[in-house]
């Protein structure tokens, strides 16, 4: 029995963020709203090649084919994509034997208020602005940085993703210690509070779905971590020892499993990222994002006190 929609893991992506459509946005920026309308109408049958997120949403979708009797995950367009020429994403789609059937195409209008109205628990965009405005509204939403699309392998279906942890998977509770008194305060307190949990970031309900669906998959210990595992997922956070347990702790109160962790210490994520090639990595700072989306899809996450001002 499939899953209703409360249940599935469902990602909302813009067009955009979906596909590369970079001649397209030129035309908008130099000839104007008219010209860019007529050429997604006269293109309607010539589909974009990949987007950052393509990688990414394809795996995704995967997950579909693997658990056909849950079909767990669903996909959606949200677009400021006038109707007429969402007629071209929803081809391309298609074309790309992208199971999406679900899409939202306003005519300039941002669309991330319709988030609830699927349930969604992600929305992956291209406009910064549309994201800090959908991340103060109280939506899990991502702004998706530009980088080089490497998806060769068409035979490479595992689902890989990277997570910050403080400001991603849990609130800023911690980030604001550090900024009040930096790394000996942050640590203190951390260890002081290891058995209280943190509260939720604005991907913990996603991170909470990705583990229900691992559920499905019937693996034994001697698996955990494979290459034959349809998902995995790391967290690649700059917390060290001490400031370690109240993660650990926080995952398990949670009863959720990941099957990676990097305690960097403050290291460059992007050293490790480069070997862990996910499809996506999530961090709330952009000093950690810039350098890894070298290699690296990544999103920002514009949540708490690192992303005031």
């Amino acid at each position: 029995m499939a899953f209703p929609i409360n249940e599935k893991l469902v990602v909302a992506v813009s067009s955009t963020a979906l596909f590369d459509l970079t001649e397209e946005h030129r035309i908008f920026e130099e000839e104007g709203e008219a010209a860019f309308k007529n050429y997604q109408i006269e293109r309607k049958d010539h589909p974009p090649g990949p987007g950052v997120a393509y990688p990414f949403i394809r795996r995704l979708l995967h997950l579909n084919k693997i658990f056909p009797n849950q079909m767990p995950v669903e996909v959606v367009i949200l677009s400021r994509n006038d109707p007429e020429a969402g007629v071209r994403i929803m081809n391309s789609a298609k074309a790309h034997e992208l199971d999406i059937t679900r899409g939202v195409f306003l005519s300039g209008k941002p669309p991330y208020p319709y988030m609830p109205s699927f349930n969604a628990s992600l929305y992956l965009s291209t406009n910064r602005q549309e994201v800090r405005d959908a991340v103060v509204a109280g939506h899990p939403a991502g702004f998706v940085l530009p980088t080089m699309v490497r998806d060769d392998d068409i035979n490479d279906l595992q689902l890989r993703l990277a997570f910050d942890f403080d400001g991603v998977l849990v609130d800023d509770e911690a980030e604001s210690k550090f900024a009040d008194g930096g790394l000996p305060l942050f640590h203190h307190y951390e260890a002081e509070n290891k058995e209280r949990p943190l509260k939720d970031g604005p991907l913990m309900p996603l991170l909470q779905k990705l583990s229900k669906i691992q559920e499905l998959e019937q693996i034994g210990e001697a698996r955990k971590n494979s290459s034959e595992k349809v998902i995995r997922v790391s967290i690649v956070t700059a917390r060290n020892a001490p400031a370690h347990e109240r993660m650990i702790n926080t995952m398990k109160n949670l009863d959720i499993e990941v099957d990676e962790l990097f305690l960097t210490g403050g290291i460059e994520k992007k050293n490790f990222l480069d070997i862990i090639q996910p499809q996506m990595f999530f961090d709330d700072q952009l000093n950690h994002l810039e350098p890894a989306a070298e290699n690296t899809p990544c999103v920002h996450i514009p949540f708490g006190v690192r992303n005031e001002g």
